[in-house]
């Protein structure tokens, strides 16, 4: 009996730590081998843009009229769909 409680201490912890870690690093993975051209994009350094093209490993994303940035697939965190790009419209005080 005494040699069943760490066991499931062990499997505890990875259920709570080890589990939904794997399931961000997932669909981390997901969203970067899903990137199409068009998508509304956040970066993780928080900056908004539309992706203009893709190659294997990297991105150019505009991010104003005529600002071109050229970076790393990895460093797209999320997309942005049409729920998240509405605003605050409805949050008046």
């Amino acid at each position: 009996m005494e040699a069943l409680i760490p066991l499931l201490f062990v499997g505890g912890m990875w259920l709570l730590l080890v589990r939904p870690q794997q399931q961000r690093v997932r669909r981390q993975r997901e969203l970067v081998a899903n990137l199409e051209v068009g998508d509304r994009v956040v970066t993780i350094g928080g900056i908004v843009g539309t992706v203009l093209a893709l190659t294997d490993e990297e991105a150019r994303i505009e991010v104003a009229p005529g600002t071109v940035l050229t970076l790393l697939r990895a460093a797209v965190s999320r997309t942005l769909d049409e729920q998240d790009t509405r605003g605050d419209e409805g949050n008046e005080g």
